[in-house]
């Protein structure tokens, strides 16, 4: 199945890929890619009138599934008598966010993450990476360096053994190095609590016995 997410302005990136992706997946973006066939003659050959008949086809697919896609009041000024390869063109043309605003953007979401505990820590470090690849596509390339120590002074205090082993150490770390290590820390991390968590559990089983104990006697000697 595939779903288009109706288009709300702000979201066009996420719509137009959507459409080109659904187009593409029911092989009818003929018309999203190339323009309109010359009207067909006398001469046409059978090619020619197969590739004109799937265009015509592809267009009306393709527009029917853009503008069902849009909200009602996005649709006002957009052309109605078009193919679906300039109605692209206008809505892109429309929504069109420059790349300046698209880096800053990338840029504040990166340097702004913090680990939460979510999802876990290897899921987390591949969302900044993401986010440097995005960056990367702008011609912006921040070095896997930048991502780990980026990482490393994110992660909450419970890591300060092995961002101190980072630190002390005068090498650098791949991507897939700091994932491996941060996970087995993680790990470790999630064993030490576990061992806690059933000694506390322990301790407070036992103190109750004692407490159950210690009362059947009172009643006992009364």
């Amino acid at each position: 199945m595939v779903t288009i997410e109706i288009l709300t302005g702000s979201n066009f990136k996420k719509w137009k890929e959507d459409i080109e992706f659904a187009m593409e997946m029911v092989d009818v973006d003929l018309s999203l890619l190339t323009d309109k066939p010359g009207d067909l003659t006398v001469m046409s050959t059978d090619d020619e009138k197969l590739v004109h008949a799937a265009w015509i086809k592809s267009n009306h697919i393709c527009l029917l599934s853009m503008r069902r896609s849009i909200l009602d009041h996005l649709k006002s000024g957009l052309p109605t008598d078009c193919t679906a390869k300039e109605l692209m063109t206008t809505i892109s043309e429309r929504y069109r966010v420059s790349s300046n605003a698209d880096i800053g953007s990338l840029l504040q979401v990166l340097f702004n993450m913090k680990y939460d505990g979510n999802g876990g820590v290897r899921y987390y470090i591949i969302r900044m990476v993401d986010y440097q690849t995005k960056l990367k596509a702008l011609k912006v390339d921040l070095p896997d360096t930048c991502i780990v120590y980026q990482a490393l002074n994110t992660l909450p205090p419970e890591f300060s053994i092995i961002k101190t082993n980072y630190k002390s150490r005068d090498e650098s770390w791949s991507i897939n190095d700091l994932i491996s290590r941060v996970v087995a820390e993680e790990e470790k991390l999630k064993k030490e609590k576990g061992k806690v968590a059933s000694y506390v559990d322990g301790s407070n089983s036992h103190k109750g016995k004692k407490s159950k104990t210690y009362t059947n006697k009172v009643a006992h000697a009364g």
